[in-house]
């Protein structure tokens, strides 16, 4: 079912709903009024599916470890069809009192009523560096107004210069699009000399594009298991402008847990 312009300050209520009194609010009885009972969540390569049952599960045991979870939107467009949006989330552990923040980057699909599915990374990497430091990242600004944007129509050139420069290798050298806890850690850490990448979902609302893929190369360092040179695949997620034809800037989150090698 094609969806509309005019339903996107719907979808924006529909997400304010999700991020204030589903996420913030800690009341996990609200996802029945936002989500189909089949509702999937796709991160890395696992895929939670069922309202009531894997997706409640998997999100109560982040509420348990972090009770007073906070989430702050950071960047969120939609076009009425499609929506797009970067977050933190944060908050205390539990088990031992350590605060961190950690951002994401979510691609949502919904049916004019409640949402099908959502494309997800987070930055757990992030994470764990701030459990083991003991010193928690700063959370980015908010988005101003996160609940009172435009809805704006895809637009395929946007959609086209976004593919060229992921198929060019552009996710790993282009100094104006920042990856994962870059914008407050100082310089860009590349992982892969990328061989081939699988999109997975692909948009734009306007000159935003939101993509999902998989990445493919060589490491360009050691990183986890994978020693440098070695052959492996990652998942990413991000949102990047496009201006004058070209990547202006952007935000990307690699899921730099969940690193594949594969064998030469």
């Amino acid at each position: 079912m094609a969806l509309g312009t005019e339903l996107g300050p719907k979808f924006l209520q529909l997400m304010k709903r999700y991020c204030v009194d589903y996420v913030n609010a800690g009341d996990q009885s609200v996802t029945r009024d936002l989500m189909v009972e089949d509702y999937l969540l796709r991160m890395g390569l696992h895929e939670v599916r069922g309202r009531d049952t894997a997706y409640f599960d998997a999100t109560a045991r982040q509420m348990t470890q972090y009770p007073n979870l906070q989430l702050t939107v950071h960047e969120i467009a939609t076009s009425g069809e499609r929506l797009m949006m970067r977050f933190s989330e944060h908050g205390r552990r539990a088990k031992d009192g350590k605060k961190c923040v950690w951002g994401g980057i979510g691609l949502y699909r919904w049916n004019g009523d409640v949402l099908l599915q959502c494309n997800v990374e987070q930055d757990y990497t992030s994470r764990h560096r701030q459990i083991a430091s003991g010193i928690p990242d700063p959370v980015d600004h908010p988005e101003v107004a996160p609940w009172d944007g435009d809805p704006e129509l895809a637009d395929q050139s946007a959609e086209t210069v976004v593919r060229n420069w992921l198929n060019g290798g552009g996710l790993d050298i282009t100094p104006t699009v920042l990856a994962d806890d870059a914008w407050c850690n100082g310089g860009q850490v590349p992982i892969f000399d990328q061989q081939d990448i699988e999109v997975i979902d692909l948009f734009s609302v306007g000159n935003r594009v939101g993509f999902h893929v998989r990445q493919f190369g060589r490491a360009v360092d050691n990183i986890g298991a994978i020693q440098k040179g070695g052959k492996a695949s990652m998942f990413a997620i991000g949102i990047v402008h496009v201006a004058e034809g070209v990547v202006a800037k952007g935000r990307i989150i690699r899921n730099r847990m969940d690193i594949e090698p594969i064998a030469d």
